[in-house]
Protein backbone atom coordinates (compact mmCIF):
# COMPACT_ATOMS: atom_id res chain seq x y z
CA UNK A 1 0.00 0.00 0.00
CA UNK A 2 1.20 3.49 -0.82
CA UNK A 3 0.01 5.59 2.11
CA UNK A 4 -0.01 9.36 2.42
CA UNK A 5 -0.06 10.68 5.98
CA UNK A 6 -0.90 14.36 6.16
CA UNK A 7 1.30 15.15 9.14
CA UNK A 8 3.56 12.40 10.39
CA UNK A 9 5.77 14.31 12.84
CA UNK A 10 3.71 14.47 16.04
CA UNK A 11 1.99 12.00 18.36
CA UNK A 12 -0.86 10.24 16.53
CA UNK A 13 0.05 11.02 12.93
CA UNK A 14 3.67 10.03 13.63
CA UNK A 15 2.49 6.80 15.26
CA UNK A 16 0.37 6.06 12.17
CA UNK A 17 3.37 6.59 9.90
CA UNK A 18 5.58 4.41 12.11
CA UNK A 19 3.00 1.62 12.23
CA UNK A 20 2.48 1.64 8.46
CA UNK A 21 6.21 1.70 7.73
CA UNK A 22 6.67 -1.15 10.20
CA UNK A 23 4.16 -3.21 8.23
CA UNK A 24 6.18 -2.71 5.08
CA UNK A 25 4.03 -0.06 3.39
CA UNK A 26 5.40 2.83 1.37
CA UNK A 27 4.73 5.85 3.57
CA UNK A 28 4.88 9.47 2.47
CA UNK A 29 4.37 12.19 5.08
CA UNK A 30 3.34 15.65 3.90
CA UNK A 31 3.96 18.41 6.43
CA UNK A 32 5.58 21.80 6.96
CA UNK A 33 8.61 20.30 8.68
CA UNK A 34 8.28 22.47 11.78
CA UNK A 35 7.15 19.98 14.42
CA UNK A 36 9.74 17.24 14.36
CA UNK A 37 10.85 14.41 12.14
CA UNK A 38 9.01 11.55 10.52
CA UNK A 39 9.70 8.01 11.76
CA UNK A 40 12.29 5.73 10.14
CA UNK A 41 11.06 4.18 6.92
CA UNK A 42 8.87 7.14 5.93
CA UNK A 43 9.73 9.90 3.49
CA UNK A 44 8.84 13.58 3.78
CA UNK A 45 7.33 16.03 1.33
CA UNK A 46 7.23 19.63 2.53
CA UNK A 47 3.74 21.09 2.14
CA UNK A 48 2.14 24.04 3.85
CA UNK A 49 -1.53 23.53 3.10
CA UNK A 50 -2.16 27.24 2.93
CA UNK A 51 -0.26 27.02 -0.38
CA UNK A 52 -0.51 24.96 -3.54
CA UNK A 53 0.90 21.45 -3.29
CA UNK A 54 4.44 20.86 -4.56
CA UNK A 55 4.93 18.59 -7.56
CA UNK A 56 6.73 16.09 -5.35
CA UNK A 57 3.46 15.33 -3.58
CA UNK A 58 1.75 14.03 -6.69
CA UNK A 59 4.75 12.55 -8.50
CA UNK A 60 4.94 8.80 -8.73
CA UNK A 61 2.20 6.24 -8.35
CA UNK A 62 -1.21 7.25 -6.99
CA UNK A 63 -1.79 6.83 -3.27
CA UNK A 64 -3.86 3.86 -2.14
CA UNK A 65 -4.92 5.58 1.07
CA UNK A 66 -4.72 8.93 2.84
CA UNK A 67 -4.78 9.62 6.58
CA UNK A 68 -5.58 13.19 7.60
CA UNK A 69 -5.66 14.71 11.09
CA UNK A 70 -6.33 18.33 10.04
CA UNK A 71 -8.49 20.68 12.07
CA UNK A 72 -8.82 23.55 9.58
CA UNK A 73 -11.51 23.16 6.91
CA UNK A 74 -9.42 24.97 4.28
CA UNK A 75 -6.64 22.42 4.73
CA UNK A 76 -9.03 19.54 4.20
CA UNK A 77 -10.54 21.19 1.13
CA UNK A 78 -7.13 21.75 -0.43
CA UNK A 79 -6.02 18.17 0.25
CA UNK A 80 -9.21 16.72 -1.21
CA UNK A 81 -8.91 18.86 -4.33
CA UNK A 82 -5.22 18.18 -4.83
CA UNK A 83 -5.30 14.45 -4.18
CA UNK A 84 -8.69 13.79 -5.71
CA UNK A 85 -7.24 14.64 -9.10
CA UNK A 86 -4.11 12.49 -8.74
CA UNK A 87 -5.38 9.63 -6.54
CA UNK A 88 -9.14 9.45 -7.18
CA UNK A 89 -9.40 5.90 -5.82
CA UNK A 90 -7.55 6.53 -2.57
CA UNK A 91 -9.32 5.44 0.61
CA UNK A 92 -9.51 8.24 3.19
CA UNK A 93 -9.31 7.90 6.94
CA UNK A 94 -10.08 11.20 8.62
CA UNK A 95 -9.20 11.61 12.29
CA UNK A 96 -11.82 13.75 13.99
CA UNK A 97 -12.66 14.00 17.72
CA UNK A 98 -15.45 13.33 20.21
CA UNK A 99 -15.48 17.11 20.62
CA UNK A 100 -17.81 17.16 17.60
CA UNK A 101 -20.68 16.21 19.91
CA UNK A 102 -22.84 19.05 21.17
CA UNK A 103 -23.79 17.55 24.54
CA UNK A 104 -20.94 16.44 26.80
CA UNK A 105 -23.43 14.88 29.20
CA UNK A 106 -24.71 12.49 26.51
CA UNK A 107 -22.59 9.45 25.52
CA UNK A 108 -24.55 8.90 22.28
CA UNK A 109 -22.29 8.26 19.32
CA UNK A 110 -22.38 8.28 15.50
CA UNK A 111 -25.85 8.53 14.05
CA UNK A 112 -27.52 9.39 17.34
CA UNK A 113 -25.32 11.92 19.12
CA UNK A 114 -26.17 15.52 18.32
CA UNK A 115 -23.30 17.32 16.56
CA UNK A 116 -22.16 20.90 16.97
CA UNK A 117 -22.97 23.27 14.12
CA UNK A 118 -20.34 23.04 11.41
CA UNK A 119 -17.85 25.91 11.27
CA UNK A 120 -16.70 26.07 7.68
CA UNK A 121 -14.17 28.89 7.99
CA UNK A 122 -10.77 28.63 9.65
CA UNK A 123 -10.51 29.82 13.24
CA UNK A 124 -7.81 29.70 15.88
CA UNK A 125 -8.83 27.15 18.56
CA UNK A 126 -6.43 28.78 21.01
CA UNK A 127 -8.43 31.99 20.78
CA UNK A 128 -11.83 30.33 20.37
CA UNK A 129 -11.83 26.97 22.18
CA UNK A 130 -15.38 26.12 21.15
CA UNK A 131 -14.48 26.37 17.45
CA UNK A 132 -12.42 23.18 17.48
CA UNK A 133 -15.36 20.78 17.48
CA UNK A 134 -17.32 22.79 14.93
CA UNK A 135 -14.40 22.91 12.51
CA UNK A 136 -13.93 19.17 12.86
CA UNK A 137 -17.62 18.69 12.00
CA UNK A 138 -17.05 20.67 8.82
CA UNK A 139 -13.92 18.66 8.01
CA UNK A 140 -15.82 15.39 8.44
CA UNK A 141 -18.53 16.56 6.07
CA UNK A 142 -16.00 17.61 3.45
CA UNK A 143 -14.34 14.19 3.48
CA UNK A 144 -17.58 12.20 3.48
CA UNK A 145 -19.03 14.29 0.65
CA UNK A 146 -15.91 13.96 -1.50
CA UNK A 147 -14.92 10.36 -0.77
CA UNK A 148 -17.80 7.86 -0.62
CA UNK A 149 -16.88 5.05 1.74
CA UNK A 150 -14.35 7.07 3.71
CA UNK A 151 -13.70 6.30 7.37
CA UNK A 152 -14.09 8.93 10.09
CA UNK A 153 -12.73 8.15 13.53
CA UNK A 154 -13.57 10.27 16.56
CA UNK A 155 -10.99 9.68 19.29
CA UNK A 156 -11.59 10.51 22.90
CA UNK A 157 -8.61 10.94 25.24
CA UNK A 158 -5.51 9.64 23.43
CA UNK A 159 -2.71 8.66 25.82
CA UNK A 160 0.67 6.98 25.81
CA UNK A 161 4.33 7.74 25.09
CA UNK A 162 4.85 11.04 23.30
CA UNK A 163 1.59 12.62 24.48
CA UNK A 164 2.06 16.38 24.08
CA UNK A 165 -0.92 17.26 26.33
CA UNK A 166 0.68 16.05 29.56
CA UNK A 167 -2.67 14.83 30.93
CA UNK A 168 -2.16 11.11 31.32
CA UNK A 169 1.51 11.81 32.06
CA UNK A 170 0.35 13.32 35.37
CA UNK A 171 -0.83 9.90 36.50
CA UNK A 172 2.05 7.99 34.90
CA UNK A 173 4.50 10.18 36.81
CA UNK A 174 2.81 9.10 40.05
CA UNK A 175 2.59 5.44 39.06
CA UNK A 176 5.28 4.26 41.49
CA UNK A 177 3.82 6.16 44.46
CA UNK A 178 3.35 4.21 47.66
CA UNK A 179 1.83 6.93 49.81
CA UNK A 180 -1.37 8.92 49.58
CA UNK A 181 -2.51 10.25 46.23
CA UNK A 182 -5.47 12.56 45.79
CA UNK A 183 -8.14 10.94 43.64
CA UNK A 184 -10.79 13.31 42.24
CA UNK A 185 -14.56 12.99 42.37
CA UNK A 186 -16.46 9.71 42.62
CA UNK A 187 -14.59 6.43 41.98
CA UNK A 188 -17.64 5.20 40.04
CA UNK A 189 -17.42 7.99 37.42
CA UNK A 190 -16.78 6.48 33.99
CA UNK A 191 -13.69 7.40 31.99
CA UNK A 192 -12.01 5.98 28.92
CA UNK A 193 -8.62 6.31 27.25
CA UNK A 194 -7.08 4.93 24.09
CA UNK A 195 -3.37 4.21 23.70
CA UNK A 196 -1.94 6.14 20.75
CA UNK A 197 -0.26 2.99 19.43
CA UNK A 198 -3.51 1.02 19.44
CA UNK A 199 -5.34 3.83 17.67
CA UNK A 200 -2.58 4.16 15.09
CA UNK A 201 -2.58 0.43 14.41
CA UNK A 202 -6.33 0.46 13.86
CA UNK A 203 -6.15 3.47 11.54
CA UNK A 204 -3.61 1.65 9.37
CA UNK A 205 -5.86 -1.42 9.33
CA UNK A 206 -8.82 0.72 8.24
CA UNK A 207 -6.67 2.03 5.40
CA UNK A 208 -5.45 -1.44 4.42
CA UNK A 209 -8.93 -2.95 4.41
CA UNK A 210 -10.61 0.16 2.97
CA UNK A 211 -13.11 0.11 5.80
CA UNK A 212 -15.63 2.93 5.81
CA UNK A 213 -18.01 4.38 8.38
CA UNK A 214 -17.92 6.72 11.35
CA UNK A 215 -16.70 5.46 14.71
CA UNK A 216 -16.02 6.68 18.22
CA UNK A 217 -12.35 5.72 18.51
CA UNK A 218 -12.34 4.97 22.22
CA UNK A 219 -11.29 2.29 24.64
CA UNK A 220 -13.78 0.59 26.97
CA UNK A 221 -15.35 2.90 29.55
CA UNK A 222 -14.32 2.00 33.11
CA UNK A 223 -14.83 3.57 36.53
CA UNK A 224 -12.12 6.10 37.29
CA UNK A 225 -11.44 4.17 40.49
CA UNK A 226 -10.49 1.15 38.40
CA UNK A 227 -8.35 3.20 36.03
CA UNK A 228 -6.41 4.92 38.81
CA UNK A 229 -5.94 1.65 40.67
CA UNK A 230 -4.33 0.26 37.53
CA UNK A 231 -2.18 3.36 37.10
CA UNK A 232 -1.08 3.55 40.76
CA UNK A 233 -1.25 -0.01 42.12
CA UNK A 234 0.73 0.69 45.29
CA UNK A 235 -0.71 4.08 46.20
CA UNK A 236 -3.38 4.85 48.80
CA UNK A 237 -6.04 6.73 46.86
CA UNK A 238 -7.85 9.39 48.87
CA UNK A 239 -11.12 10.29 47.15
CA UNK A 240 -11.97 13.96 47.36
CA UNK A 241 -15.40 15.34 46.51
CA UNK A 242 -15.67 17.43 43.34
CA UNK A 243 -17.52 20.19 45.16
CA UNK A 244 -14.55 20.64 47.47
CA UNK A 245 -12.09 20.65 44.57
CA UNK A 246 -14.12 23.22 42.69
CA UNK A 247 -14.39 25.44 45.77
CA UNK A 248 -10.63 25.23 46.18
CA UNK A 249 -10.07 26.44 42.62
CA UNK A 250 -8.86 23.14 41.18
CA UNK A 251 -9.44 22.94 37.44
CA UNK A 252 -10.62 19.80 35.64
CA UNK A 253 -9.15 18.05 32.60
CA UNK A 254 -5.80 19.77 32.00
CA UNK A 255 -3.59 22.74 32.81
CA UNK A 256 -1.20 23.73 35.62
CA UNK A 257 -4.00 24.17 38.18
CA UNK A 258 -5.82 20.97 37.23
CA UNK A 259 -6.18 17.37 38.21
CA UNK A 260 -5.97 15.88 34.72
CA UNK A 261 -8.60 13.51 33.29
CA UNK A 262 -11.07 14.49 36.04
CA UNK A 263 -14.27 16.03 34.68
CA UNK A 264 -17.18 17.54 36.66
CA UNK A 265 -20.37 15.48 36.79
CA UNK A 266 -23.09 15.33 35.60
CA UNK A 267 -22.13 17.98 33.01
CA UNK A 268 -19.53 15.65 31.48
CA UNK A 269 -21.14 12.28 32.11
CA UNK A 270 -21.00 11.40 28.43
CA UNK A 271 -17.66 12.76 27.27
CA UNK A 272 -15.61 9.79 28.48
CA UNK A 273 -18.33 7.15 28.33
CA UNK A 274 -18.89 6.52 24.62
CA UNK A 275 -19.64 3.03 23.33
CA UNK A 276 -16.40 1.34 22.27
CA UNK A 277 -18.29 -1.65 20.85
CA UNK A 278 -18.51 -0.60 17.18
CA UNK A 279 -14.81 0.31 17.00
CA UNK A 280 -13.79 -2.91 18.74
CA UNK A 281 -15.97 -4.88 16.33
CA UNK A 282 -14.25 -3.08 13.43
CA UNK A 283 -10.81 -4.21 14.60
CA UNK A 284 -9.67 -1.77 17.27
CA UNK A 285 -7.70 -3.51 20.01
CA UNK A 286 -7.10 -1.71 23.30
CA UNK A 287 -4.24 -2.72 25.58
CA UNK A 288 -4.57 -2.71 29.40
CA UNK A 289 -4.12 0.68 31.02
CA UNK A 290 -1.33 -0.61 33.27
CA UNK A 291 0.76 -1.36 30.15
CA UNK A 292 0.14 2.16 28.83
CA UNK A 293 1.08 3.58 32.22
CA UNK A 294 4.33 1.61 32.36
CA UNK A 295 5.39 2.66 28.86
CA UNK A 296 4.42 6.29 29.45
CA UNK A 297 6.47 6.33 32.65
CA UNK A 298 9.46 4.93 30.75
CA UNK A 299 9.09 7.68 28.15
CA UNK A 300 8.91 10.34 30.88
CA UNK A 301 12.06 8.95 32.48
CA UNK A 302 13.87 8.99 29.14
CA UNK A 303 12.76 12.46 28.03
CA UNK A 304 13.31 15.25 30.57
CA UNK A 305 11.50 17.67 28.22
CA UNK A 306 8.30 15.63 28.21
CA UNK A 307 5.32 17.71 29.26
CA UNK A 308 3.45 16.94 32.49
CA UNK A 309 0.48 19.09 33.37
CA UNK A 310 -1.47 19.29 36.63
CA UNK A 311 -1.13 20.49 40.20
CA UNK A 312 2.14 20.17 42.10
CA UNK A 313 2.86 17.66 44.85
CA UNK A 314 2.82 20.56 47.32
CA UNK A 315 -0.59 21.71 46.16
CA UNK A 316 -1.89 18.16 46.40
CA UNK A 317 -0.63 17.81 49.97
CA UNK A 318 -2.28 21.11 50.94
CA UNK A 319 -5.58 20.00 49.40
CA UNK A 320 -5.51 16.70 51.29
CA UNK A 321 -4.80 18.52 54.58
CA UNK A 322 -7.68 20.94 53.95
CA UNK A 323 -9.99 18.08 52.95
CA UNK A 324 -9.37 16.33 56.28
CA UNK A 325 -9.79 19.55 58.23
CA UNK A 326 -13.06 20.61 56.60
Amino acid sequence: MRLLVLGGTQFLSRAVAAEAAGRGHEVVCANRGRSGTVPPGATTVRWDRSEDAPAALTDGAPYDAVVDVARLPSHVRRALTTLGERSPDAHWVFVSTISVYADDADPAGPGTGRLKPAITDDRDPAADVESYGGMKVACEQLVLDAVPGAAVVRPGLIVGPGDPSGRFAYWARRSTATGEVLAPGDPADLVQVIDVRDLAAWIVTLAEERTGGTYDAVGPAVPIGELLAACLPDARLVWVDQGFLTAEGVEPWSGPDSIPVWLPRPAYDGMLAHDAGPALAAGLESRPVDATTRDTRAWLDADPAARITGITIEREADLLARWRAR
